[in-house]
């Protein structure tokens, strides 16, 4: 199989299933998000950072290609004519979402409560989890929009939102773990 194709010279790419769409369609731009929010996780993945994390981000990464190919599908073509799955692969669970929950509780019950917004920053590492952050708020923003236009499983909006939940309190515990000063944002008086 060839890298390039050459199919999408003029602007188009093809969704799982066939249908073309021009490649500023939002169905693209939403899993093209998810892609790139997967990229970040790789980096944040490739840190100095404890096995345990490193062992959790490898799932997200595995969980964000199934959210990637679910916004990949047309709602028409996610079904085969034989009645089966086109995409033949787990969807996103409850479970999936309750991972995501229990190691934000497990994180949290070892941080100082939140009393103010975070600066991001701190360190590295920190800092590539609020880009992740941020990536992954934008995935939900372009996903929501194409639910929508096109439906899909309400699972998939509950699992990018609980990630970016999960990528906030991550930064928070990594700022603590790596001795990085959590600075608070403190509106100044006018």
């Amino acid at each position: 199989m060839k890298v390039y194709t050459k199919t999408g010279d003029k602007g188009t790419t093809a969704l799982f299933g066939g249908t073309r769409v021009p490649k500023h369609h939002i169905r693209i731009e939403s899993y093209g998000t998810i892609d790139e929010l997967n990229s970040y996780l790789g980096l944040i993945r490739d840190q100095n950072i404890a096995t345990s994390y490193k062992k959790i981000l490898e799932k997200i990464q595995d969980r964000l290609f199934t959210v990637g190919a679910i916004l990949a599908t047309a709602p028409d073509k996610a079904i085969l004519k034989n009645g089966k799955d086109r995409l033949n692969i787990p969807l996103i669970t409850e479970l999936d979402i309750q991972l995501l929950e229990n190691e934000i509780d497990n994180m949290e019950s070892a941080l100082e409560p939140m009393t103010h917004f975070v600066l991001p920053g701190g360190h590295t590492t920190v800092s590539y989890c609020h880009i992740a952050r941020c990536v992954c708020r934008r995935a939900e923003r372009l996903s929501t929009h194409l639910y929508e236009l096109e439906p899909f499983d309400d699972n998939v909006l509950a699992y990018i939102n609980r990630l970016s939940d999960y990528l906030f309190v991550l930064a928070r515990k990594l700022s603590k773990d790596l001795g990085a000063n959590e600075v608070k944002w403190i509106p100044e008086k006018l």
